[in-house]
């Protein structure tokens, strides 16, 4: 299972500067929080693990589009083509998905 220290580590190693998820939670605030929430965490993540659910929240994001090449904005028109998506999720879901790397990975 999932222990306090764990969830610490996983949460110092996040990069910081990224755009906060649908909840408004950053990287900074998980990293600049008390020290219990680690603990708290933990205690959400293991019945997630042991009774095998994760909340449906957890799974909400939403897309941004960038753009691929910028000199390709002054070389011709721009179409969807020249755009990727990147989706933004909830912090607290990276900690978990990063939890459940550390612990499984193998």
């Amino acid at each position: 299972m999932f222990g306090t220290e764990l969830v610490e580590n996983v949460i110092s190693k996040l990069k910081c500067g990224k755009a906060a998820g649908l909840d408004g939670i950053s990287v900074e605030h998980l990293q600049n929080c008390h020290a219990i929430l680690s603990g708290l965490l933990a205690k959400l993540f293991n019945p997630m693990i042991s009774l095998g659910y994760v909340p449906m929240a957890f799974g909400q994001s939403f897309i941004v589009p960038v753009l691929k090449n910028r000199n390709t904005v002054y070389s011709k028109s721009v179409i969807l083509d020249d755009f990727r998506g990147i989706s933004i999720s909830l912090v607290l879901s990276k900690v978990f998905e990063h939890c459940v790397l550390n612990r499984y990975c193998d």
